[in-house]
């Protein structure tokens, strides 16, 4: 979307000015307490106002511009409040939120808060906080900003912006405000009560923070209640007067696990304490991952901070993206600085990144080629921009087969092919730099189908290192979801196909937790059985790695996802995944548990260090038979040891999975994490064939994966197409284009010559004409492939080849 259309802002593009008047008024309502603060008219400002008769006073303060702000103060508004009373004070503001909200797309940059002059202070809440705020009008909401102690007389409120948001083709700095308002709360009143995340040997410390400076002493009593709903601890201390915080120990014995806090005002929060032995590090090893998605779902802010909680976690992967219109907004313009700095701050802290390629900037589409690129060559050189940032993979889209396009799988597949080919053509470049090329990485598939068959019978998985696909269980499924059918399904997919050595990714995997606000405790103890129990199923399932959907806070359409609360506290579904990290290790799969009872799963894995880790669990509480080959100890959902265990013991499966650990001599098992990657591509598979249609001819569309057949292009009696020859390859070729018979009534010939010369970096139009007899059936797909064969006289490239294939599915319409 260009800016100039975003009209509730059009003002604010590139200018600057400064404001007249002191924003100081009560409000017009009857409470005089309450104090209404205008947004257009801040004391000092370098941000302009525009009018909308829908503001309050029919004008606002609007920043939209790309410029990047002034050092030293950053784009900035200072306003000026007379209050006559010092104490708390509720913040709310009709302004842009920095997230999407239910009523509009549109996202502002984060903002800080400075009061009296103070530090500034990030108002970086989670996705979550922002998507419930009500709406006020067009892309603004009424935003809560919290808790503020002022003084008695006057003072200053300073907003700032210094971190640009992402739009739909730029990066930009964004921010509107209508006004804000000021209510008086009684207080000060505990504001939190925060333990860090720390390791079992790790003192631990619970600091409890007023929101404004205690007028005498204020005594806090506090509970500790574990995973299990049993109180641990339990205690009481006093903040002195004049302070706004202390710290009290906690006590020193506690098992590894989630723990609750609770004040005797309310205040309630949550903090993990991991396991002592910390989950394999090197990335090529690690097994485990989860969804990020950064520039939409963490606050500039609190990234570091998130991807520490991340590594700390197990997880030795994050998968993220960038908006292909803001990296390069025209054609070979390149913008990756924001992106850029997200990706070097996730693996500063240890992280291997999976960056997604998204769909296409507007000027690089048609409306034939929606989602993708017209010309494939922009997706070439923009596939191999981003290979040189030398992310650890990179995955060439996701879920094509489930959006709202009229994209066919056979167009997807000379994306696919392009896209890598400017990914691995990058790879001298990265190694004389000394840097690994990206790992090339199938896009995520939604669900097996037409879609995805056709991608495959072009041939695709010989570009790619990783194979890669989702699954959800039935989102009917609330009280306890099963892990769904499509790791078995992709991997039986992969068998016909020959790729039997290319490793599985489920680069997705999660629950549909329905929920207005926040998960209750039953759905706490769901999502953190099912984080266990999706990720054993998969990796016994034979997947090499899995991305849980998704680490950050996030709730969208009534559904909670992530492993975090709204405050950025740990789920119990978040010690859980870190006690299957820590101690499933390597995880390499053994077999299951032989002779199980109906309704009781169990797995065994090798964690590489010369242990044995067996995984059960059951409908309902049972005794099961494990056979070890020596003793071991068992382990709770949340790692904490519960017993020794000897050779031949039964031990109590329950609906949360119990570990029990033993030596055992390693199996030798196979490591399928990472395949290694086929010698270099011939100068026969640098060349691309891309069927191409009008968009009269266009398929039907696939109505977000729910579309009924038929799938492919819609051709009349007589129709003329044209297959693009692309030549990725370092010297010229001539391509001899061929169609195979359709047979059935169908007929495809050659509309002139089918030997065409395709330059270096070029690419060539070989046209056909298709027929449909009278014996044709309207609206039955029938496949349509196109062969190619490198036939010589390009100088030193005139050696021969077969080229990898184009097929299609077209019908009669």
């Amino acid at each position: 979307m260009d800016l100039n259309r975003r009209t509730a802002m059009a003002a604010g593009l590139g200018v600057t000015v400064a404001a007249a008047g002191v924003g100081t008024r009560t409000a017009r309502a009857a409470d005089p307490e309450v104090f209404h603060v205008p947004g257009e008219s801040p004391a000092r400002t370098n941000i302009p106002v525009a009018r909308d008769r829908r503001a309050s006073d029919g004008r606002y303060l609007a920043l939209l511009t790309t410029e990047r702000p002034p050092p030293h103060t950053g784009w900035y508004a200072t306003y000026l409040v007379r209050v006559p009373h010092p104490g708390v004070y509720a913040l709310t503001a009709v302004a842009t939120a920095p997230v999407e909200t239910p009523h509009t797309e549109a996202a502002a940059s984060y903002v800080q808060l400075s009061v009296n002059d103070g530090p500034f202070t990030d108002l970086a809440r989670s996705q979550p906080h922002w998507y419930g705020s009500p709406p006020a009008w067009g892309d603004l909401s009424v935003l809560d900003l919290g808790r503020w102690e002022l003084r008695g007389g006057d003072n200053t409120f300073t907003f700032r912006v210094i971190e640009p948001t992402i739009l739909d083709d730029a990066t930009a700095y964004v921010l509107a405000l209508d006004h804000f308002i000021l209510r008086p709360l009684p207080g000060p009143a505990l504001r939190e009560a925060h333990v860090r995340r720390h390791r079992v040997g790790d003192p631990a410390h619970l600091r409890l923070t007023l929101d404004g400076h205690a007028p005498g002493p204020h005594p806090v009593r506090y509970t500790v209640t574990d995973y299990f709903g049993h109180q641990v601890a339990d205690g009481g201390t006093t903040i002195p007067a004049g302070r706004t915080t202390t710290t009290v120990p906690l006590p020193t014995g506690l098992p590894p696990g989630h723990y609750r806090v609770r004040t005797d005002d309310g205040t309630t929060s949550t903090f993990a304490r991991l396991p002592a032995r910390p989950a394999v590090t090197d990335a090529p090893a690690n097994r485990f991952g989860v969804n990020v998605w950064a520039s939409s779902l963490v606050p500039p802010s609190r990234l570091a901070e998130f991807a520490a909680a991340v590594r700390d976690m197990g997880a030795g992967w994050v998968r993220d993206g960038q908006s292909w219109p803001v990296a390069e907004p025209a054609p070979g313009a390149y913008d990756t600085e924001h992106h850029d700095r997200v990706t070097r701050t996730l693996r500063a802290r240890g992280l291997a990144v999976l960056d997604v390629l998204s769909p296409a900037p507007e000027w690089a589409m048609t409306d034939a080629s929606l989602p993708l690129p017209a010309d494939l060559r922009h997706a070439y050189r923009y596939a191999r921009r981003l290979a040189l940032a030398a992310p650890h993979a990179l995955q060439l889209s996701n879920e094509p087969d489930v959006d709202t396009t009229r994209s066919t799988g056979d167009a997807h597949a000379a994306f696919v092919k392009a896209a890598a080919l400017g990914i691995r053509d990058a790879a001298a470049e990265l190694r004389h730099a000394g840097a690994e090329p990206p790992l090339v990485v199938l896009p995520g598939i939604a669900q097996s189908g037409p879609f995805q068959d056709l991608m495959l019978a072009n041939d695709v998985v010989r570009y790619a290192d990783v194979w890669a696909f989702h699954g959800y269980p039935d989102p009917a499924e609330q009280d306890d979801p099963a892990f769904p059918g499509a790791a078995d399904e992709q991997h039986a997919l992969a068998l016909r196909h020959g790729a039997d050595d290319v490793p599985l990714w489920m680069t997705e995997c999660g629950a549909f937790l329905e929920t207005a606000r926040d998960l209750t405790p039953a759905q706490e103890r769901v999502q953190a059985r099912y984080v266990v129990r999706s990720t054993v199923e998969g990796l016994a399932a034979g997947n090499a790695r899995q991305f849980w959907f998704a680490g950050p806070p996030l709730h969208d359409d009534g559904v909670y996802f992530g492993l975090l609360d709204r405050d950025f506290g740990p789920l119990p579904a978040y010690s859980a995944f870190a006690a299957l990290t820590s101690l499933l290790g390597a995880a390499h799969f053994i077999g299951s548990v032989p002779q199980l009872p109906g309704g009781v799963r169990g797995f065994v894995f090798d964690d590489g260090c010369g242990q044995r880790v067996t995984v059960v669990w059951a409908e309902r509480h049972a005794r099961v038979r494990v056979r070890l080959p020596l003793p071991g100890v068992a382990y709770d959902i949340m790692g904490r040891p519960t017993a020794d265990i000897p050779e031949g013991t039964a031990v109590v499966a329950s609906p949360d999975p119990v570990y029990v650990v033993s030596r055992a001599a390693s199996p030798g098992v196979r490591d399928a994490t990472v395949r290694r990657r086929p010698g270099p591509l011939s100068p026969a598979e640098h060349i691309v064939l891309s069927q191409r249609y009008t968009a009269r001819d266009a398929a039907p569309g696939k109505d977000n994966g729910d579309a009924p057949p038929p799938y492919g292009y819609r051709l009349g009696r007589r129709t003329r197409m044209t297959v693009d020859v692309y030549n990725f390859g370092g010297s010229g070729q001539y391509v001899t284009v061929a169609a195979e018979a359709m047979g059935a009534g169908w007929s495809v010939r050659p509309a002139a010559g089918r030997r065409v010369w395709v330059p270096a970096g070029g690419r060539a139009g070989v046209e056909f004409v298709v027929g449909a007899g009278r014996s044709v059936r309207r609206r039955v797909d029938r496949r349509l492939a196109f062969r190619a064969r490198l036939d010589g006289g390009g100088g030193e490239a005139g050696e021969g080849g077969e080229v990898p294939c184009s097929v299609a599915l077209v019908h009669l319409k």
